[in-house]
């Protein structure tokens, strides 16, 4: 039987706000536990939760940027369930009346452009953490350990509804989501620290079939390496179970990295479970006209206004336009770059950064904020390939020396230092070709008898002769007439 993969991801995004959403405790990641959790966070009787400005403009601004309806009045709610790191027992949220209703997410996979609607986006506060493994009580005994320094820190849940196919589909999704919250500067994508966290909704279903399946959650992922394997396991482990007379259970499943498998947390609990009812102490939350355009006066250009701009200003393909603008740094990167070449240039720029740079950023797992090659320098590389100086081959050496720091990083002192400038001269490069030439009738035969490969080969031990430094493109015309005389 074939089978349809569905799919919808919630994200719980940490806004980056210096204090939790209903009080005045810091929310620095990293302090000694229990050190940041004051009388709201740990619930002492008589304590009142007081909203966070700053939480609600990052929820603003996170509507604006996807499209999505503000509500003018949204209601905080009661969500009840018992665990340990929830001193209240209960979890300030919004239900019935999100703060950001609808909105859509667009990018790409492969070169298929795709896009995901969204539920909602909801603000709310996180829960403690609880510490299970290698954690000794007070007598030697195993013991769980409990940080509240975690609890009522602001969250804004993303919901996708459930539209996407393939666990690429949601990684991609997953990432260009991440991408836009730094983007935007209302959360810093440390997914190490839990600032990013997703929740797979994993389902499937006959194909043709209308109905979704029984679905499961698998409960924060935090990376994407984890996201990708974790839904392709859940995929399997469901048909599997289905195809041998089996029934999926809803329930909510956790990701085991080590053993690369989900496994059963607990039944999923549907809405009526946790008892919502309006949070008493929290008035509706009123979000003005005036507010929603100030937020909006101060948002920087979004990733899909400049991929728009950089199709129209530098004649990009619209998943070249997408890759450059995937983070603030980058884009502003490729714009420095194109600024200081030539006008036209902006197709080689671009092949380059996201090329030959992106290779070497990858390779050292580093991101384009921590590229030893500043953007000038690496233009200034890009002009000599331009100016005729140096060909490409010659500009990737230059480039890994530019890397390490050699001469400082300037690539006209890389080039000068190691006598790279390409040979320009037609007269030079005619007489290299005479003398391959000559050494290689046999070669020369099977080129005039219709073999291409042949020309490659004389090509290639013709650069080899000129060290590289051969102006290809005039050893290519030169070479071609002199055989077709």
């Amino acid at each position: 039987m074939a089978w349809e993969i569905v799919i919808g991801l919630e994200t719980h995004t940490q806004l980056s706000t210096q204090s939790k959403i209903f009080s005045g405790s810091s929310t620095r990641f990293g302090a000694l536990p229990n050190t940041q959790a004051n009388e709201v966070d740990l619930a002492l009787p008589g304590s009142l939760p007081v909203m966070n400005r700053t939480a609600v403009d990052r929820a603003i601004c996170f509507g604006l940027a996807v499209g999505a309806k503000i509500a003018p009045r949204s209601i905080f709610a009661r969500k009840n369930y018992f665990y340990p790191d929830l001193p209240k027992n209960y979890q300030i949220t919004q239900f019935e009346i999100p703060v950001v209703q609808g909105g859509s997410i667009s990018f790409f996979v492969g070169d298929e452009e795709r896009t995901i609607n969204l539920t909602r986006a909801h603000l709310e506060e996180d829960a403690g953490k609880s510490l299970h493994e290698n954690f000794v009580g007070p007598h030697g005994e195993s013991s769980t350990g409990i940080d509240l320094n975690r609890a009522g820190t602001p969250l804004l849940e993303i919901v996708s509804e459930p539209e996407m196919r393939s666990a690429a589909e949601a990684v991609a999704y997953g990432k260009t989501l991440h991408s836009l919250v730094v983007w935007l500067g209302i959360c810093d994508g440390n997914m190490q620290e839990g600032s990013f966290r997703m929740d797979a909704n994993v389902s499937v279903r006959p194909v043709g079939q209308k109905e979704f399946g029984t679905r499961c959650e698998v409960k924060n992922v935090n990376s994407f390496r984890f996201l990708e394997r974790a839904i392709q396991y859940e995929v399997r482990r469901q048909i599997e179970l289905i195809e041998d007379g089996g029934t999926v259970v809803q329930e909510t499943r956790l990701y085991d990295a080590d053993r690369d498998e989900t496994r059963s947390m607990r039944s999923k609990e549907d809405a009526h479970d946790y008892r919502y009812f309006p949070d008493p102490d929290l008035p509706p939350l009123v979000i003005s006209s005036a507010w929603v355009d100030e937020v909006r006066a101060r948002m920087p250009e979004l990733p899909a206004a400049l991929r728009v701009r950089f199709v129209n200003e530098h004649g990009l393909a619209p998943v070249d336009a997408a890759q450059l603008s995937s983070s603030r740094e980058l884009a502003s990167y490729f714009e420095v770059v194109t600024r200081a070449l030539p006008a036209g240039q902006a197709k080689l720029a671009a092949n380059w950064v996201m090329g030959e740079l992106s290779a070497a950023l990858n390779r050292e797992e580093k991101d384009i904020g921590d590229c030893p090659v500043p953007a000038l320098h690496l233009a200034a590389l890009l002009a000599r390939i331009i100016d005729g100086t140096i060909s490409n081959k010659i500009a990737r050496e230059v480039l890994a020396a530019m890397w390490v720091g050699e001469h400082g990083g300037q690539p006209d002192a890389i080039i000068a230092a190691r006598g790279l400038t390409q040979i320009n001269d037609t007269g030079a490069i005619a007489a290299m070709i005479d003398t391959v030439l000559e050494g290689n009738p046999s070669i020369v035969a099977e080129y005039r008898a219709g073999k291409q490969k042949a020309f490659n080969s004389l090509v290639g031990q013709i650069m080899k002769a000129a060290k590289g430094k051969a102006n290809p493109q005039q050893v290519n015309d030169l070479l071609k007439a002199t055989l077709d005389v």
